[in-house]
């Protein structure tokens, strides 16, 4: 028996076996949505790979030669080799899988989210282990390489091939402590300039705070600059100065230090809170249940993922 030079295409070796099955060129033709012409070539450049003729007219139909005979059970396993590379997809089993994960994430988020993501996959995936990352210029690559699994934030910077989610809108609260002798009735825009400020340096949103601040034309008398949350809490709780910041961490740090949660006078504009991943891992199944897990922590509405 000849051996091809080269392994015939996938439709040729679909044609080998419909044209087998059949022994008709225009059924062959009818079941693989093709012209007889179509067909009548690519019959000649599987002659041609497999140097045999391998079909020959008779009354009857096409009838295979000897070498077709001698091939279409390699030929059909090769079908069903593919047709299994195809489907196939290594699954994840979150109840016996030891994954690493990695998130990429801004300090706000490891105390607003992280909490819940921890308690869920220690009850659900007991051997995962998570792994978290600040966001930075190196995220957009750290997803595309696989080296972070998900970024969750406000991350308008990232580019092609990465997919998004919405999760949760975010507006702007403020705080003060509790016993704030000035905020018992709420805070006025008067109340708000005239007030000692922290300000926090850390995020993104932190931008579209400035921003409406200077659309307002309102300068704060900042008192404390913080590079992120860490201690936040606590500074407020024990003096009079007020914070500005997105309420999701304004609500969980008011529950925490029992602060004062006051609506912001100051129109900000707000923004969605994205969990965002690249295009190479989409269908990966790990992957694939770890963004599940945060739609289902997280998520107020049921949005659909699209692709920047």
């Amino acid at each position: 028996m000849a051996v091809p030079e080269t392994l015939p295409e996938p439709k040729l070796l679909m044609l080998f076996d419909v044209l087998y099955t059949t022994g008709s060129v225009t059924r062959a033709a009818e079941q693989l949505g093709q012209s007889q012409p179509t067909i009548s070539l690519w019959l000649g450049k599987l002659r041609e790979q497999l140097r045999d003729p391998l079909f020959v007219r008779t009354p009857t139909g096409m009838a295979p030669t000897a070498q077709a005979e001698a091939l279409i059970q390699p030929c059909r396993q090769l079908l069903e080799d593919l047709r299994r590379l195809v489907a196939w997809e290594c699954q994840f089993e979150p109840s016996t899988s030891g994954r690493r994960f990695r998130l990429c994430m801004s300090d706000a988020s490891h105390i607003t989210l992280l909490p819940r993501i921890l308690e869920y996959v220690r009850s659900h995936a007991p051997a995962v282990r998570l792994e978290v990352a600040r966001i930075d210029g190196n995220t957009e690559r750290s997803l595309e390489s696989g080296e972070v699994d998900l970024a969750i934030g406000l991350i308008p910077w990232l580019q092609g091939g990465i997919y998004q989610q919405a999760l949760f809108s975010q507006d702007w609260v403020c705080l003060s402590s509790a016993t704030h002798p000035r905020t018992g009735d709420g805070l006025s825009l008067e109340a708000y300039c005239s007030e000692g400020h922290v300000q926090v340096a850390a995020g993104t949103g932190q931008k579209l705070l400035e921003y409406g601040l200077a659309s307002a034309g309102i300068s704060r008398r900042v008192v404390l600059e913080l590079p992120g949350f860490l201690g936040l809490g606590a500074v407020i709780q024990q003096t009079d100065l007020i914070v500005t910041l997105p309420r999701h961490i304004g609500e969980t740090l008011a529950g925490t230090y029992g602060l004062r949660p006051l609506e912001c006078p100051v129109p900000v504009e707000g923004f969605e809170v994205k969990q965002h991943w690249h295009a190479r891992h989409h269908q990966d199944s790990g992957n694939r249940w770890l963004r599940g897990v945060m739609h289902q922590l997280f998520s107020r509405a049921h949005s659909q993922a699209s692709r920047r």
